[in-house]
């Protein structure tokens, strides 16, 4: 190569194609973050939630993973068929947000209803006895807890 000889230039087009490929590859990645970043934590929600329409409270328990001051009994008294927030027939799972400063927890808001399948809005009769709860999930261990 001649010293005078100028560099050989690259096309601007091709330039902005990896400029473009580049910003929807961080794009996508973020997407795929925000759609994803709950996934664990929502499985574990579903399969407690799950054991409890299947009426299913010894495995819904040791999914809760209490600790020894909140014993079986006390557990059916909340979550039991004649519990206070029983009986759970269906469910929905509406957010599932990190609570401000927290590295470890999750909260899981739930509409949880006496009849199966989850009633339309629409049915007001049975969507009044539909009811949303809040349960903490520690992220680390997947416990559950009632929130503070």
């Amino acid at each position: 190569m001649p010293l005078f000889e100028p560099p050989v230039e690259t096309s601007s087009r091709s330039r902005h194609l990896r400029f473009v490929a580049g910003a929807l590859v961080v794009l996508a990645a973020a997407v795929l973050y925000f759609a994803f970043r709950y996934y664990p934590e929502q499985r574990a929600a579903q399969r407690f939630f799950d054991a409890l329409v299947a009426a299913d409270t010894n495995t819904a328990y040791q999914l809760w993973k209490a600790k020894p001051s909140y014993r079986l009994q006390d557990f059916l008294t909340d979550w039991g068929p004649y519990g206070y927030y029983g009986p759970v027939k269906s469910y929905k799972i509406m957010k599932i947000s990190s609570p401000n400063g927290s590295t470890s927890s999750v909260v899981v808001e739930v509409a949880m209803s006496p009849f199966a399948p989850m009633p339309d809005a629409t049915d007001a009769e049975k969507s009044r006895r539909t009811r949303v709860v809040t349960v903490w999930m520690n992220t680390e261990e997947k416990s559950f807890s009632f929130p503070p």
